[in-house]
């Protein structure tokens, strides 16, 4: 099995009696998107610093593509483009000439550095600005310039800290888009930390829910949504334009994948182990019912968020969700 690209083990930093991260664990393989996702002040920066050999642990250790962050920062720093939540520029040098600048502090040949920062220029979209200062840019065109800046020493790793802060809505579509895009083509392993939900739930493969130093959770919405509703993480209400029986019920009971039904008159709600909505259509299309309305639910990514970040306030351990809390969004 292939080794993990970020590893951290019983990860702790503490600034006297304030424990910033608790005891964190964390493996991300090779091409994933890993959102880091929790309020500001949870940690997540702090985490970072460590992973990049910048702040040392108080105990546990960091690994990034096989080098100890904490001994060996700079064979970490090599491998790893980093982009922080606040970014700056020489306001008087070009985009190009600021890329350049960085590319020869990274000790990249010349003649390679020109090209290379062309091409990057082109990646982000600034081909056309490539020759405009950057005090002109906005808060998007320099989120761009520095993602081409992260990227201009090829890195294995590259760890974005609030990457989309300030940047308006169609901004953030066409950058995390960009992120994804990249990781795709390129393999590469992106660690994004963020506290915005949808942006997170949007781009990131996995998700680790990070609270007060905590890792509350880790995985797919897919998993994070069973792992806390259960058989209720699917479901779907289905409009008729006839009154529905019990007889309906009965029989959709035996699809397979349908854990509950409850009928109100025209509408039905289905809660089921797995998504089978067209089965649920074409059961009712079956039986000669008009289908006048069909709304799938499903838990997001703020809906996991919530539950886990109450719990953490409450001091309690998440419950399963019953049917009626699936179908809150309707009632």
């Amino acid at each position: 099995m292939e080794k993990p690209v970020i590893q951290l083990k019983g990860l702790t930093k503490c600034y006297g009696s304030l424990k910033a991260v608790d005891r964190l664990d964390l493996t991300i393989h090779r091409g994933e998107i890993f959102g880091l996702l929790g309020p500001n002040g949870a940690g997540k920066t702090t985490t970072i610093l460590m992973m990049l050999g910048l702040t040392e642990p108080t105990s546990g250790s960091v690994t990034l593509c096989g080098h100890n962050a904490t001994t060996h920062p700079l064979a970490v720093k090599k491998v790893v483009g980093y982009m922080p939540d606040n970014l700056g520029f020489y306001a008087n040098m070009t985009a190009l000439d600021n890329l350049l600048y960085i590319g020869r502090l990274n000790a990249i040949p010349e003649k390679e550095l020109h090209v290379r920062a062309r091409q990057l220029l082109e990646v982000v979209g600034l081909t056309a600005d490539a020759a405009q200062k950057t005090s002109t840019f906005s808060r998007g065109m320099k989120q761009r310039l520095g993602l081409a800046e992260v990227l201009l020493k090829q890195p294995e790793v590259i760890i974005l800290d609030e990457p989309t802060l300030g940047i308006d809505p169609a901004g953030v579509r066409a950058f995390l888009t960009l992120i994804r895009q990249l990781s795709r083509e390129q393999g590469l392993t992106v660690l994004l930390s963020s506290h915005h939900l949808h942006q997170v739930q949007q781009v990131c493969d996995r998700v680790g829910i990070f609270v007060g130093g905590k890792m509350l959770a880790e995985g797919s919405m897919d998993t994070l949504a069973r792992g806390l509703f259960g058989s209720a993480a699917n479901g779907v209400r289905v409009t008729v334009t006839e009154p529905l029986f019990d007889e309906h019920a009965k029989e959709l009971r035996r699809l397979p994948g349908v854990e509950e039904v409850t009928l109100d008159d025209r509408i039905v709600e289905v809660a089921c182990s797995e998504e089978i909505t067209p089965e649920i259509v074409r059961f009712f299309v079956g039986n000669g019912l008009d289908v006048r309305a069909v709304q799938p639910v499903r838990y997001g990514l703020d809906d996991i968020y919530q539950t886990y970040f109450e719990t953490k306030q409450s001091h309690e351990k998440p419950a399963p969700a019953t049917r009626k809390a699936l179908f809150r969004k309707y009632e």
